[in-house]
């Protein structure tokens, strides 16, 4: 008898499977303690004093989780996650699409934290610099076995792992206070770098917007669209915040954007590791997850832990490749591909459905949703091409140009039968 996932990578999740705030809060605030959020939040402090740095966090981190807490709720709603949600915004041949390019970037940070870890650890336990690809090895096949699990796995290392890292973050937050002398001298510290106020919210935006187009993929486990929007707004809002503000407050005290650096300038070596090995695990299963999730729409099949395996194998490739210098341009090209996606399926759902949506068993779907597509590639366009805050301009444009072309193709035939009524 083949064995049931119960991760339902093909399928609506059902209501004996919901979950309530605390598990999915705490796996959502477990995939946004995130090294690569922190070093942003660096890359913040250097450039702003402390109290304007900490409204660039407030913003940057309310948008991404209102962001994701109103996809969550259309997740919560209807049972699907983003690439399922995809069939009916882009067809069921094109959401391929979205399947891949959601896959890609997954797959991508995977391959970055894999790299990262094995990288750092050879420097912080000064090993032999020949150990660095085998360890990447075993890094990346060993972060996608709570993946491999499923929501369950996930749901169990974030339960430990969270408390953990928030005790060594806040140990850290109070020796940086120690030795910066006090709350006075922390704001009178000027920053050594420049950055404009929307930049900086771009840089946290887009840092994961890619994760809160994907964190549907345990938002529609929520028992309520309550849960979903709380435990989206606990995660990104408060989880991404945390990050943003560590990375910041590290950077200013110490002038060094990056956390792990920060915690051994403060004697926390072993806790440097600790902290790198907690962050990026239960970042990576998500991430690797995440990947399945796209990997099961595109290739429509239900063997979930196949496919995971198959992206630590990929993303071990593409860490041995030298993936860990691309994360600037990776994060660039992410907040323009991405966020559009999420546009469409907000317009897809408010408007053009108004909520309504049959059972993917019952929906009769086009192979290819022209309308949805030309929306994407619209806000995909912009947002590339923007000098504001890309993410924001590709979700703004890929949903109104999917309202203003399903309302002109609800007009057309009214405009029609106007203009024909007279003459019959």
């Amino acid at each position: 008898m083949r064995r049931r996932d119960h991760d339902y990578p093909l399928s609506e999740v059902p209501a004996g499977s919901r979950k309530g705030l605390a598990s999915t809060a705490i796996l959502l605030f477990g995939f946004t303690f995130f090294t690569a959020t922190m070093f942003a939040g660096g890359k913040i402090g250097l450039a702003f004093d402390f109290k304007t740095m900490i409204w660039a966090a407030v913003i940057g981190n309310l948008l991404l989780g209102l962001y994701a807490g109103v996809l969550g709720v259309i997740a919560c709603r209807t049972g699907l996650n983003a690439v399922l949600l995809g069939r009916f915004c882009f067809g069921e041949l094109g959401s391929k699409l979205s399947d891949f390019l959601l896959g890609f970037t997954q797959i991508g940070w995977y391959a970055w934290g894999t790299a990262t870890i094995a990288i750092v650890l050879v420097k912080l336990l000064e090993l032999p610099q020949s150990l660095t690809m085998p360890l990447m090895v075993v890094f990346g096949f060993g972060f996608c076995l709570t993946a491999f699990i499923g929501y369950r796995g996930l749901d169990l290392l974030s339960r430990v792992a969270v408390p953990a890292m928030l005790v060594l973050l806040i140990a850290s937050l109070w020796i940086a206070t120690r030795d910066v002398g006090g709350l006075a001298p922390l704001l009178a510290v000027q920053p050594s770098e420049s950055m404009s106020l929307a930049m900086a919210i771009t840089l946290i935006f887009g840092t994961f917007v890619s994760g809160a187009t994907q964190a549907t993929n345990w938002t529609r486990f929520a028992s309520s669209s309550k849960v979903a929007m709380l435990a989206s707004l606990i995660g990104f809002f408060v989880g991404n915040g945390l990050m943003i503000v560590a990375g910041a407050y590290g950077a200013i005290v110490y002038q060094q954007p990056d956390i792990v650096e920060v915690l051994v300038l403060q004697g926390l070596s072993m806790a440097a590791v600790v902290m790198l090995f907690l962050n990026l695990w239960t970042t990576q299963d998500n991430t690797i997850y995440n990947f399945a999730a796209a990997g099961c729409n595109l290739l429509r099949t239900r063997h979930r832990r196949l496919v995971t395996l198959a992206g630590a194998f990929i993303g071990t490739l593409l860490a041995l490749g030298g993936m860990y210098e691309m994360l600037i341009p990776f994060l660039i090209l992410l907040g323009s591909i991405i966020p559009p996606i999420g546009g469409v399926i907000m317009a897809d759902y408010f408007y053009v459905r108004r909520g309504q949506y049959p059972t993917l068993a019952q929906a009769n779907l086009p192979k290819f949703n022209g309308l949805g597509l030309a929306a994407y590639a619209a806000g995909a366009t912009c947002a590339y091409l923007s000098p504001w805050i890309a993410p924001i301009v590709g979700i703004v444009v890929a949903g109104g140009v999917h309202v203003l072309l399903h309302a002109a193709l609800r007009l057309a035939p009214a405009k029609d039968i106007a203009a024909s009524g007279p003459e019959a």
